[in-house]
């Protein structure tokens, strides 16, 4: 370390300066149970080896479960197209779209109680273990002869998913101050979409080992992700690490040290003021309930995912019968615009970093989408209908990391924090379950209205965004005057 390493502040660069602290109180001084004990100082070129370290422990390895854990819940469309529709007598009725509700159902009650444990247990343990759970599950679903044994298999690995998406994000955004997480929420959100929107090449391939040990193409699809599943979760155990606070109190191996670890809670001290944890109550747990914002994120949310994970059930069979590809193209052609929608989602979310904005990122991908539906809907040319899919889809897919920087840069508290990534992910689910219903069987091969209520769905995001943003316009002003607190601070502002 350098000798003049005590007159350099901790790194700050490159646009992620945070807000003036949200840590002091009305006489602008430190609460005395928020000031930890730092060991030393460091240089900002140290502090940037630290924040490498950190993304590289997090990112990849929450990406990739985050992958399968899309994978795992979508492969049943695969699935669908590969055989198993005729199978298990899934071509008529609402027997298909059971299968794929029934997940979200365990997926949202179970998020808040999931989200408490991955606090209590820490995400190291807690992640990896039910990874590898689910991943047992999916390889039971190759061994299934009746579509209604798939019902409750559904239910319990949606149960087990949902600790997974409210843990990482809640992961991320304690690690990270709030104009540096829409990267990370980003790499997190695109590495995911990628590897899942590659599953439908993997399906293919998987769909040729047709007759082998005496299993269906599609029974393989399920039975080999389900052991690719359980090796992420082995993985994921030996690469994640512990909260910011834990790793302080018992830093991982080979990781940080701890004085390590106490300079990047001093950074997020300074950010926001809210590294200091407060014993678990349900009263303090349940408290944000009662703040409207709270559930604007949410229905903001629950908005986005009906219309992403429509696509996501359905994008290879509206490719099958709406644009007449073959099976093979139809499970190969619903990949590229999952990675053209990667590059649009970095994008923004740098933007969203580097210009401190979040309300106008949403606006600009929800435009994008407002594009693309029309051209997928009705265009007479195949060729130019996959063109709007690609728009559509990178729009939607876009507005994800933006909406969850949108919801971290705004509230402030552990058990809030908790609270939010809950409900945020729970919304999401909700949005699963109606995404699951959008594009019905009787629909097709058009899938019109299905595409209305994506448009529907779109727009009213849009207009809830400006609500908010109206909102916290006027807070922010009447803060400035003295005359509100936000979020327990008097120094803390939304991000707009």
């Amino acid at each position: 370390m350098s000798s003049s390493h005590e007159k350099e502040r901790p790194d700050y660069s490159h646009n992620e300066e945070p807000e003036p602290s949200p840590t002091k109180d009305k006489n602008n001084t430190l609460n005395d149970n928020q000031k930890p004990e730092y060991v030393q100082e460091f240089t900002q070129k140290e502090m940037r080896r630290i924040r490498r370290r950190a993304d590289l422990r997090l990112l990849p390895a929450l990406g990739l479960m985050y992958g399968i854990s899309l994978m795992d819940r979508k492969n049943v469309s695969n699935a669908a197209i590969a055989g198993m529709l005729d199978d298990l007598k899934l071509n008529t009725g609402y027997g298909y779209s059971t299968i794929t509700l029934m997940f979200f159902v365990s997926y949202v009650i179970f998020q808040p109680a999931m989200t408490v444990l991955c606090r209590k247990l820490g995400p190291k343990v807690f992640l990896s273990s039910i990874c590898i759970a689910w991943g047992a599950v999916i390889i039971g679903f190759g061994f299934v002869h009746d579509w209604r044994v798939m019902v409750p298999l559904r239910v319990i690995l949606g149960t087990f998913e949902a600790g997974f998406f409210p843990g990482a994000v809640y992961l991320l955004s304690t690690w990270y101050t709030r104009f540096e997480i829409a990267k990370r929420y980003s790499v997190f959100y695109l590495t995911g979409s990628i590897l899942s929107a590659m599953s439908g090449i993997l399906a293919y391939g998987l769909m040729q080992l047709e007759g082998h040990g005496g299993l269906r193409g599609w029974r393989w699809i399920f039975v080999l992700e389900g052991i690719l599943t359980c090796a992420v979760g082995i993985f994921a155990f030996i690469v994640l690490v512990k909260f910011p606070d834990q790793e302080v109190q018992i830093p991982s191996p080979l990781f940080l040290t701890q004085d390590e670890a106490k300079a990047v809670l001093q950074r997020l001290n300074e950010d926001r003021g809210d590294t200091q944890v407060e014993p678990f109550s349900l009263v303090s747990f349940l408290k944000p309930a009662k703040e409207i914002e709270i559930w604007g994120f949410a229905l903001l949310f629950f908005l986005t995912t009906t219309v992403s994970y429509s696509f996501a059930f359905f994008l290879p069979i509206v490719l099958r019968q709406n644009l007449k590809f073959s099976v093979a193209a139809s499970q190969c052609l619903g990949s590229p615009p999952y990675v053209f929608s990667a590059f649009v989602m970095y994008a923004g979310s740098w933007a969203g970093d580097r210009y401190k904005k979040r309300a106008l990122i949403i606006y600009v991908n929800s435009l994008i989408s407002l594009i693309g539906l029309p051209i997928m809907a009705f265009h007479p040319s195949p060729a130019v209908k996959y063109f709007g899919i690609f728009i559509a889809v990178a729009g939607v897919n876009a507005n994800i990391p933006a909406i969850m920087a949108y919801q971290a840069n705004n509230i402030r508290g552990q058990w809030k924090r908790a609270f939010c990534s809950a409900t945020l992910t729970a919304f999401g689910g909700i949005g699963g379950i109606s995404g699951s219903l959008v594009f019905r069987s009787q629909d097709s091969p058009l899938y019109r209205p299905g595409i209305i209520a994506c448009l529907v769905s779109i727009a009213l995001g849009v207009v809830l965004t400006v609500l908010l943003t109206l909102l916290f316009q006027h807070r922010n002003r009447k803060a400035d005057r003295g005359e509100y607190v936000i979020n327990n601070s008097s120094e803390f502002r939304y991000t707009i």
